[in-house]
C-alpha cells in the first residue's frame, strides 16, 4: 500500500514522503492517526504542487537549522550534572529530555524527540554521544559528559 506521510514517522519517513507499507499498518495505524493518506493520483498531484511551492521556503528552514547546529558545535565541553550513588552509578538516569533542557539553557532549542542518545537512558557517569536532528538534512553528532553533582 502506498501512502503519503503527513507527519514524520520514526524509522519510516518524513512529512510528504511517499512510502510503501503493509496494508494493516497503513489502514489500522497510519491513516486513522492522521499520519498518512492514500497515495491516489489526485493526492500525488497535490503533493507535487505543494513540494514546488515549498522548495524555496525550505532553503531558509535549512539555514536556520544549520545555525542551531553551529551553536551546538561551539559548545566544546558540555557537562550534565546528576546525583550519583555508589561509584559512578546515577540516581535515576539522564534521558534525551534532560539533554534537551540542558541545551535549552545554552540557547540551543531542540525538541526532545529529535535527540537520540546511543544506548537509550544513561545510568552511569562518563562521556556519551547523542545524535541530534535539527532538520532532515541537518543531523549532528554531539558528545557530552555526565558528571557527579557537587554537594
Amino acid at each position: 500500500m502506498e501512502l503519503i506521510l503527513k507527519k514524520d514517522v520514526e524509522h519510516l519517513g518524513f512529512t510528504d514522503d511517499v512510502v510503501t507499507v503493509k496494508n494493516g499498518y497503513g489502514r489500522n495505524y497510519l491513516i486513522p492517526n492522521g499520519m498518512a493518506v492514500l497515495a491516489t493520483p489526485s493526492a500525488r498531484k497535490v503533493l507535487e504542487e505543494t513540494l514546488k511551492q515549498r522548495a524555496f521556503k525550505e532553503k531558509k528552514v535549512i539555514e536556520d537549522a544549520q545555525k542551531q547546529a553551529d551553536k551546538l558545535n561551539e559548545l566544546l565541553e558540555f557537562k550534565i550534572s546528576a546525583k550519583t550513588g555508589e561509584g559512578d552509578k546515577l540516581f535515576g538516569s539522564v534521558t534525551n529530555a534532560d539533554l534537551a533542557n540542558a541545551l535549552e539553557k545554552e540557547d540551543v532549542s531542540i525538541d526532545k524527540k529529535y535527540i537520540s542518545i546511543a544506548g537509550g537512558a544513561i545510568k552511569r557517569t562518563g562521556q556519551y554521544e547523542a545524535t541530534i536532528r535539527f532538520h532532515r538534512e541537518v543531523v549532528e553528532t554531539f558528545t557530552f559528559d555526565v558528571v557527579a553533582e557537587a554537594n
